[in-house]
């Protein structure tokens, strides 16, 4: 009989105990994934994967070593601990590293809760194939639309497990499936390309296909013909489809790993105004139907919903065990990790404060500036927050979208930036970043 993955942790631990760990943990992953490409009406790629992996990290006193294979023989799994355990004697030691406490431990949870896996069955090729297809004719059917670049459809089931000498034993299942449509309008040297697509947990709650296909068709005719505004400072509109990474670069500064190496802007700043007074960041791991909902962390501790940051107050890091231990402080059960690398901390579904505005009432507010729909690149200064990206929209007269813009640098300080926004009320209520439009005033434009 084929093992689960739980039964691979077990195997694994059993094999590091008998190699001479001290302690250890694993992580086992299997699962299934198809994609579908359709260009010109036909089918150009079809992929399906299957596979198991699993991850061994073992402790010798406090030196630590992590190991991993696809692998999953018995033979295979003890000759792997043995390597691990090796590699750990011959580790630096750190003081730091360590399983959690049992009485830390994650014992009980409802997984029926979380909605983390479709009971539906899995979606057959073919209708992979048919969501693409109308997908790239939703788009082809828009007048101006020259070709679309690609067509897709993807599904992913995973099963995960994660068992630790300490006791603990956690496992569950995940499921995704997507749709995305790149279209092109124009030609030769003036063609421009934008996209959209829908990713949920449920197959049941994606946007229809034809939706997707046609809304990339009507922003990529909206790009043609753009222009490149003057320098100088002006308000910034970013739009709810980009506006996500402002916070992601500040839940990046907010991270125990950079904090404990004293390399984040945002250091010797706890219990300062990061947002406006009246915003805050929550983060909650239990949201139904979320992509980064989890019962436990990478570590085995319970998930627990938390404000990172209250009425525009910075609260606390975000923390795994080891950087929890490094700057005195309890995890946060952040703990990410895969079956290769080590372990560090991440953010669980973030969802920031939202405005009474719409995005088109931000639009006439900032009155002439920049609404930013897509970026490229970034230069971020990790200590200092200073920040540049390549940007594209619209520029925005009197209140009012004018001509479509590309090419151009915007440039402030995170500090300074994220002080000032206006959130409008158009987020996205099942993305695991759920932040809405962010007005921002007073960035530097890189133009003409």
């Amino acid at each position: 009989m084929s093992q689960t993955p739980a039964d691979l942790t077990r195997a694994a631990l059993d094999a590091a105990l008998k190699a001479g760990a001290d302690a250890a943990d694993a992580v086992a992953l299997d699962g299934t994934a198809i994609a579908i490409d359709v260009r010109d009406g036909r089918l150009e790629q079809a992929e399906r994967s299957e596979g198991r992996d699993l991850g061994l990290r073992v402790f010798v006193g406090q030196r630590v070593a992590s190991v991993s294979t696809s692998d999953t023989r018995p033979e295979t799994l003890a000759l792997l601990a043995e390597r691990a355990v090796a590699m750990a004697r011959e580790a630096p030691e750190d003081e730091y590293v360590g399983l959690a406490d049992p009485s830390q431990l994650a014992r009980n949870w409802d997984l029926a809760a979380l909605e983390l896996a479709d009971p539906s069955a899995e979606p057959s090729p073919a209708e992979l194939e048919d969501d693409a297809r109308t997908c790239e004719s939703a788009a082809l059917a828009v007048q101006g639309i020259s070709q679309v670049q690609s067509a897709s459809a993807h599904y992913s089931a995973q099963n995960v497990a994660i068992a630790a000498t300490n006791g603990f034993e956690g496992a569950y299942s995940r499921t995704s499936r997507s749709r995305s449509c790149v279209a092109v309008a124009g030609e030769g040297l003036k063609m421009e390309r934008d996209y959209d697509g829908d990713s949920r947990t449920f197959q049941s709650d994606l946007r229809d296909a034809s939706e997707i296909g046609r809304i990339a068709a009507e922003r990529a005719l909206e790009r043609l013909n753009p222009k490149r505004p003057k320098t100088g400072a002006y308000p910034v509109l970013f739009d709810e489809r980009v506006s996500s990474s402002l916070i992601g670069h500040l839940t990046a500064a907010m991270s125990g790993s950079a904090i404990a190496r004293g390399s984040s802007w945002l250091l010797n700043a706890l219990g300062e105004q990061v947002l406006p007074a009246s915003m805050s960041l929550t983060e909650d791991p239990h949201r139904p139907r979320a992509g980064a909902s989890r019962p436990f962390d990478g570590e085995g501790l319970p998930t627990r919903p938390r404000t990172l940051v209250d009425n525009g107050t910075l609260t606390g890091w975000t923390l795994d065990l080891a950087n929890a231990r490094k700057l005195g402080r309890q995890s946060t059960a952040n703990a990410a990790r895969g079956t290769s690398g080590g372990i560090g901390p991440a953010c669980w579904n973030l969802e920031l404060t939202q405005g009474t505005a719409s995005r088109e009432d931000l639009v006439q507010q900032m009155c002439t500036g920049l609404l930013v729909t897509s970026m490229i690149g970034s230069t971020i200064n990790p200590n200092t927050g200073d920040y540049s990206r390549g940007a594209a929209g619209w520029w925005i007269e009197n209140g009012v979208a004018v001509y479509p813009v590309s090419g151009v640098t915007i440039a402030g300080n995170l500090r300074d930036m994220l002080k000032t926004l206006i959130p409008a009320n158009d987020a996205r209520p099942w993305l695991t970043r759920v932040v809405p439009s962010l007005l921002v005033e007073g960035l530097t434009l890189a133009g003409d």
